[in-house]
C-alpha cells in the first residue's frame, strides 16, 4: 500500500523541483461544509491528489476544507474533474494565482485539523453560512466610493505590510484569531455603516463577515474570492485596480505582484522593498523583508549574527542550536517588529 504522506527529505524535494521544467498551475480553494469523517476523507483525498501529481498544503476539518496547491498543466483537467466528482466540492471556486513561477510547492501535505482556519471562535454560537454579501470587483469599487463604507483587511500585519486596498483599516495583529475581536471593538460605533471585509482568497473574510453579522453589524460585505479573484476581474474587465502593492501568499513564492507600487521597506536598511524571505539560518528562520543589497551583505540572513552562525560547521551549529536567541526565536513569523534589531545572543 502506498504511503499517504511524503517520506523524502525536504531539501531533496526542493532541489528536484528546481530541475523540473514542467509547467504547473498554482491555485487555492476552500469550502465550509459539515464533514462527518475528516480522517477518512483526508486519506481518500490524498490518494486522489497524489494521482495527479498535486503538491501543496491541504487542511481538512469537520467544518470543511482549505487548500493551497499546484498542479501540472497537463494534469489540470483530470484534477478538476476528480475534485468536482466529490458532491460537496462540485463547482468549488478555484482561485488561480495572479503571478506564478510554478514552484510554489514541492510536496503534498494533507492534514486533519480542528478547524480549516484557526479563529478562536465558538462556532456553535453563530451560523457561519450566514455570511456577508459577496462583492465582485466592479461592485467593490462602486461601494468603496461611498462615504459610509469602511474597508477592513482581515489579514495579518506582515501580509498587509506589502499590499492593501486603498483606505483600508489594517489591524496590527499576528493572527486571524486576534483580528476578530479587535475589528469588532474598532467598529463598535459604526454598526450602521457598510463594512467591507477582505483577505487573500476569501476564507477568512467569509468567517469574519458571519461573525460581524452575529455581533449586530447591519451591512456586512466580503470580497468574493479575495484579493486573487479581485485582481483577475480587474484585469479581465479593465477596471480600476484599488489594491496597491503585493499580495502575500503562504507558499514558496511569499508574494504575487498586483500593482507596481512598492509600499513596504527593507527591515534592515529602510529602502523601498517588498520582498519577503525567511532567514537562511534555520535556527532563526524569521520572516522578514530584505532588499538585494542587504541580501548580499547579510548572505540571506536577518542579522550579522545569523550570517556568522551560518558559516559554522553543521555539527557545531547543531550543538549550539537552542543556546542562542535569534530574531526568529524571539519574535517568530507573527512578530510585531517593523524593523529587525540585532538578536541578543546568550552568553
Amino acid at each position: 500500500m502506498k504511503a499517504l504522506h511524503n517520506k523524502i527529505n525536504n531539501n531533496l524535494l526542493k532541489a528536484r523541483m528546481a530541475t523540473v521544467d514542467e509547467k504547473r498551475v498554482t491555485l487555492s480553494f476552500y469550502r465550509y461544509y459539515h464533514l462527518e469523517d475528516p480522517s477518512g476523507f483526508r486519506d481518500a483525498l490524498y490518494k486522489s491528489l497524489d494521482q495527479y501529481q498535486v503538491f501543496g498544503r491541504v487542511y481538512v476539518a469537520t467544518e470543511g476544507i482549505n487548500a493551497q496547491i499546484s498542479v501540472p498543466e497537463s494534469q489540470f483537467e483530470g484534477f478538476r474533474e476528480a475534485l468536482y466528482a466529490v458532491p460537496w466540492l462540485k463547482g468549488v471556486r478555484l482561485n488561480i494565482a495572479v503571478e506564478d513561477d510554478g514552484r510554489s510547492f514541492y510536496k503534498l501535505t494533507v492534514k486533519v485539523r480542528s478547524k480549516i482556519v484557526a479563529d478562536g471562535l465558538d462556532d456553535k454560537s453563530f451560523d457561519v453560512t450566514q455570511r456577508g454579501q459577496p462583492l465582485d470587483a466592479r461592485s467593490f469599487n462602486a461601494l468603496t466610493e461611498q462615504p459610509d463604507t469602511v474597508i477592513v483587511d482581515m489579514r495579518n500585519h506582515y501580509e498587509s505590510e506589502v499590499g492593501y486596498f486603498k483606505g483600508a483599516i489594517r489591524p496590527d495583529v499576528a493572527t486571524f484569531r486576534e483580528a476578530l475581536p479587535l475589528v469588532e471593538a474598532m467598529l463598535r460605533d459604526q454598526k450602521e455603516k457598510n463594512v467591507v471585509m477582505y483577505c487573500t482568497g476569501g476564507i477568512r473574510c467569509e468567517k469574519a463577515s458571519a461573525y460581524m453579522l452575529h455581533k449586530g453589524f447591519k451591512h456586512v460585505f466580503m470580497v468574493e474570492g479575495g484579493i486573487i479573484k479581485y485582481a483577475h476581474e480587474c484585469q479581465e474587465e479593465q477596471l480600476e485596480n484599488k489594491f496597491i502593492g503585493k499580495n502575500f501568499v503562504f507558499d514558496e513564492r511569499l508574494g504575487e505582484r498586483i500593482s507596481t507600487e512598492i509600499v513596504a521597506h527593507c527591515h534592515q536598511c529602510g529602502v523601498a522593498c517588498d520582498t519577503h524571505k525567511n532567514c537562511a539560518n534555520d535556527a532563526c528562520h524569521i520572516l522578514f523583508i530584505q532588499c538585494p543589497d542587504c541580501t548580499s551583505k547579510y548572505r540571506d540572513c536577518c542579522s550579522p549574527e545569523c550570517a556568522d552562525f551560518l558559516l559554522l560547521p553543521e555539527a557545531e551549529r547543531l550543538a549550539l542550536r537552542g543556546k542562542y536567541q535569534f530574531n526568529g526565536s524571539k519574535f517568530g513569523k507573527g512578530g510585531r517588529l517593523k524593523s529587525i534589531p540585532p538578536p541578543s545572543a546568550a552568553k
